[in-house]
């Protein structure tokens, strides 16, 4: 059941990405090679699949457009990875088991790429077929994950400045909340909101959200230590290279799968109230947490 659902929403997250960005011989065509390159790099469409899910939840079936959403928050998703990348930040060559942007591009195209999928995102929203005040809503939640105060931007500077130092867990958790997990926590929100979620719905999917982003990013650090480049993706032990705390470093391996366990645990029972309708979404938090890349 829960592959088949992360399969046909992979698809529909795929189909709107290919009818919504410009066609690699648009004019100029350097450019739309270069987001393209890294929009169908393979990713699994994790976001995407958690908005479109939690509309799913809130609504009983699927809204019509939601799939729209779900491919700008893709855009954000991957404009942030190229510019991570990027050799003024974590500086990687290899992302979703291929070059990153900079690596096939250049430098130079792999900022514009970053940048212009980011604005095609903000494009995509400000055209979905929802209620003009669930339009604004969405653009605004998307805004704020991706900013600078808890949000993203705001994750990758505090994760930036902690490299070869040692961080406490407070900010820790403030880096994985903030670069990963505000992302996943807009991704379920604006899925709610063009549902037409109402307000306490809001509140538990946000508690679910927060917990499940936390496991996500733990599990990550995991991984980045008990797998190799081939297996993941993309570069292993950069976290270690870069003298970054992780929680695996902090609490050991062991443990460290003990706190994600409990954080998914935290996090399905905030979706209780809605019974069966959050079965999915349930399966798919316990799968950030078993997956083994």
């Amino acid at each position: 059941m829960l592959k088949e659902t992360l399969i046909q929403g992979q698809k529909a997250a795929d189909a709107a990405l290919e009818r919504l960005l410009p066609a690699a011989t648009q004019y100029p065509s350097s450019i739309h090679q270069a987001m393209r390159h890294s929009v169908f790099a393979g990713g699994k469409r994790l976001r995407p699949i958690l908005c479109m899910e939690s509309a799913r939840m809130v609504s009983g079936t699927l809204p019509d457009g939601v799939d729209e959403l779900g491919a700008a928050i893709e855009m954000l998703h991957t404009y942030s990875l190229v510019h991570d990348d990027l050799p003024a930040l974590d500086n990687d060559d290899l992302r979703r088991g291929r070059p990153t942007c900079h690596k096939a591009f250049g430098e130079a195209t792999a900022i514009l790429a970053g940048d212009a999928l980011q604005m095609q995102a903000y494009e995509v929203m400000a055209r979905l077929r929802c209620p003009a005040e669930a339009r604004v809503r969405i653009i605004e939640e998307l805004a704020h994950g991706t900013g600078t105060i808890d949000g993203m931007i705001g994750g990758q500077v505090v994760d930036l400045e902690s490299e070869h130092v040692r961080p406490d867990l407070p900010t820790l958790e403030y880096i994985h909340r903030a670069k990963t997990g505000a992302l996943i926590v807009s991704s379920l929100l604006t899925g709610c909101y063009y549902a037409g979620a109402k307000v306490v719905e809001v509140q538990r999917v946000k508690e679910f959200g927060r917990a499940a982003g936390l496991a996500f990013q733990i599990a990550d650090d995991i991984l980045d230590v008990t797998q190799t480049s081939e297996q993941l993706g993309k570069t292993a032990g950069k976290d270690v290279a870069a003298e970054k705390v992780t929680y695996p470093a902090l609490f050991g391996l062991e443990k460290a799968e003990e706190m994600a366990a409990q954080l998914i645990r935290t996090a399905c029972s905030s979706l209780d109230s809605f019974g069966e309708r959050a079965s999915t979404l349930k399966e798919i938090a316990r799968y950030l947490v078993e997956r083994k890349k």
